[in-house]
């Protein structure tokens, strides 16, 4: 191959990969440096010539003029006699350039050559690519269905880069179709071998964010901030907004007219039920918000635990823990505190749930405290479909705990 048909050969690289000329030029000149060092093993006595605009490669030798038989290191030293056969002025002590034609490395070299500038432009590429969504962590990105797997779905940029998205980071209600338009927030990159990984998730409490920073104007401008925002994928998330302008209602700027303004998140995110409440600085007022829709009687505060006790009447204990618990768990992670649920003004026949220890197992009786049902008459005044629902109990367990807090409450 000549060295022009090499060049042209590997500029077809720098238009497809858009690599600049200077970086082509030092790729080349890296690899073509590989190729002598197995030839001649060293380098550092050639100079490689390359314009890869006009195809041009000379590769020059440098060589110190002895005499004959003086000779101890053929790379770097040629005899008298041999010099003046390039030239016939030459004299000892002189240098001598030699140009080196490609040919002479050898079919094999040539060939590994091209596999080495290929697998440099490949990872040239790769790095480029890696730092490019390195900046993009934490920004919403759009990219097309390519092909689902049971455990990942595998998409494609306009460009051709493939972005996954692991079982993970997949709301449960998602469906997808090749050809399908998904939109997440890109989570990490990592480079396995020379190849970037980006993973892309949509359940991600930046993804909810953002998409409030996307849909809601006041949110873009910076007239109204988002302090925090947490989620069960898929069920519920809770976000807390404020704003320094006192004639905006960040709430209502939020959900928009009967809900107009936020409908168009809910249905990005499989319809996740979003409550947004309006921040304080106030520990209590913004506890108190957290458990929306539920009036709280009394609120007790450790600050430095971090534990809040929370008092509502009975009826509002429900409210407040939610279905799954979903409330309570979510009002807690967005306040930062540990809240923990008791009901005003308990009867006395009422009895705590652990005074049956004997009877119900422990782990049953912490899967009812987990939803706020500590007490034989919270459980008995729920019916068995509800405490199931609510509960990672089995109907038979719940039955049997029902039918002894009868058999010893009410008797």
């Amino acid at each position: 191959m000549e060295n022009i048909d090499l060049i042209n050969s590997f500029s077809e690289f720098k238009d497809d990969k858009l690599i600049d000329r200077v970086t082509l030029m030092a790729i080349l000149e890296d690899v073509f440096r590989n190729a002598l060092k197995k030839k001649f093993g060293q380098d550092d006595n050639f100079d490689i010539i390359i314009n890869p605009d006009k195809g041009d490669l000379e590769i020059w030798r440098n060589r110190i003029v002895v005499n004959d038989g003086e000779v101890e290191d053929e790379n770097k030293e040629i005899s008298l006699s041999d010099a003046r056969k390039i030239e016939p002025d030459f004299e000892v002590g002189e240098d001598v350039s030699e140009e080196v034609k490609l040919f002479q490395l050898g079919r094999r070299a040539i060939l590994a050559l091209r596999q080495n500038l290929i697998s440099k432009i490949h990872e040239h590429d790769s790095t480029n690519t890696f730092k490019y969504f390195q900046d993009l962590i934490g920004e919403i990105y759009t990219a097309e269905v390519h092909h689902v797997r049971h455990n990942v779905v595998i998409l494609l940029d306009d460009d051709g880069n493939e972005l996954i998205i692991p079982k993970e980071h997949q709301i449960p209600a998602d469906f997808y179709r090749k050809g399908d338009s998904v939109r997440g927030v890109i989570e990490k990159v990592e480079l396995k071998g020379n190849k970037p990984v980006i993973i892309l998730s949509r359940t991600s409490s930046v993804f909810l964010e953002k998409l409030f920073e996307q849909e809601i104007p006041e949110v873009f401008d910076g007239l109204i901030t988002v302090k925090n925002a947490v989620r069960i994928p898929g069920e519920k998330a809770k976000v807390a907004v404020d704003t320094y302008d006192d004639r905006i209602d960040p709430v209502g700027a939020c959900v928009g007219m009967k809900g107009s303004r936020i409908h168009s998140i809910v249905r990005e995110l499989g319809n996740e039920n979003i409550d947004v409440i309006n921040y304080t600085n106030n520990p209590q007022l913004y506890i108190q918000r957290a458990l929306s829709p539920a009036k709280i009687v009394n609120i007790k505060l450790d600050e430095e635990k971090k534990y809040a006790e929370v008092t509502l009447k009975p009826e509002e204990v429900s409210k407040a823990i939610g279905r799954g618990g979903h409330n309570i768990r979510l009002a807690g992670q967005l306040t930062g505190y540990n809240i923990e649920v008791f009901r005003d003004g308990i009867e006395e026949e009422d009895v705590e749930l652990t005074e049956f220890k004997d009877e119900i197992e422990d782990w049953v009786i912490k899967e009812f405290s987990r939803i706020g049902l500590d007490t034989a008459k919270s459980i008995l005044e729920l019916d068995v479909s509800d405490l199931v629902r609510r509960t990672d109990l089995e109907e038979e367990t719940v039955q049997n705990v029902i039918k002894i807090l009868k058999e010893e409450f009410e008797e």
